[in-house]
């Protein structure tokens, strides 16, 4: 078994799932609960594959991904900071809302091909010495664009809120609005910024499917990721660097039924096509057992802050 072709797959397969995870982290940190994840990263995929196909630009592609996302976070925003709906309630209506929006507009877009600029934009490149580094260097740096992006978003999204002044504040309207509105911190404009953020980055998340993972338009080709990253937020304790080593986990439980059958293991394909949600259910019972200050989700998470309440 080539452990680096499996890893390379692997990394491949989760990079979609760490954009998603990325964003729901930037989501949750500022205290709202978007369960939303699934109709954002669809509507991020029909928009950047529909941009892309018509215009061959990956740059306008990649941006009409974010924007779409945003978009569908900042439904979800007004509804939850400004008019404090239920924030599961208005996830849940998202994802309905993105998934149903994704099926009309993708409709005439089925069995299209992604246009071969658009292909060799994404080939794989190779990072000067690191890539020569046995085993991981092939695995890891011998990748798309796409691929180095989420190193860079996951290295840039730790340091920012472990570092920074609006990421620690950012964290506090998380942990504590009432005590972040008395020190003077803007809630609603942190929500609001994160919110938009995390969908930008969900969005990129549903683009990677359709532009470099399949690339070709078709009904649900986020295939339930959504959900597998909002269980990997709490599997990585809202931490971006374990959400990078826990996105590739389930990447490579994803490509295991192309796998196994190459290096001769025959295992029954809708036990491995159930294998990374079932392991997602594994992993949420275990953390439920496992609460902690340091794996604990944010105080304020799912609750609307309401300023004369405090």
């Amino acid at each position: 078994m080539d452990f680096s072709l499996l890893l390379a797959a692997a990394v491949v397969a989760g990079t979609p799932l760490l954009f998603a995870t990325l964003g729901e982290i930037m989501t949750e940190k500022s205290g709202n609960l978007n369960l939303g994840v699934e109709g954002l990263m669809l509507l991020g995929a029909v928009v950047g594959f529909e941009v892309a196909f018509i215009s061959s630009n990956p740059y306008l592609a990649l941006l009409g991904a974010m924007i779409a996302g945003a978009m569908g976070s900042a439904i979800f925003a007004f509804l939850t900071v400004t008019l404090r709906a239920n924030q599961v309630v208005t996830g849940l209506s998202l994802t309905i809302l993105g998934g149903g929006l994704a099926s009309f507009l993708g409709q005439r877009l089925i069995g299209e091909i992604m246009n071969d600029s658009i292909k060799s934009f994404f080939k794989p490149i190779s990072v000067p010495f690191l890539s020569k580094i046995p085993v991981i260097g092939p695995a890891l740096f011998h990748q798309d664009i796409f691929v180095y992006l989420g190193y860079i978003i996951a290295i840039i999204l730790g340091l920012y809120f472990s570092y920074t002044k609006p990421g620690l504040n950012a964290t506090m309207v998380g942990e504590n609005p009432g005590a972040a509105d008395a020190a003077g911190i803007p809630v609603s404009l942190y929500k609001y910024f994160h919110i938009l953020a995390g969908g930008a980055l969900c969005g990129l998340g549903g683009a990677y499917l359709s532009l470099v993972y399949v690339p070709a338009w078709q009904e649900n080709v986020t295939a339930g990721r959504g959900w597998i990253a909002v269980a990997l937020v709490i599997f990585s304790g809202w931490n971006p660097a374990k959400a990078l080593i826990g996105s590739y986990l389930f990447g490579g439980l994803d490509i295991l039924g192309f796998r196994l059958p190459s290096y001769g293991i025959h295992i029954s394909q809708y036990f491995l096509d159930m294998l990374p949600y079932l392991v997602t259910i594994l992993v949420l019972v275990s953390q439920s057992f496992r609460k902690n200050s340091r794996n604990s989700p944010p105080n304020g998470l799912g609750i609307a802050y309401f300023r004369e309440e405090r």
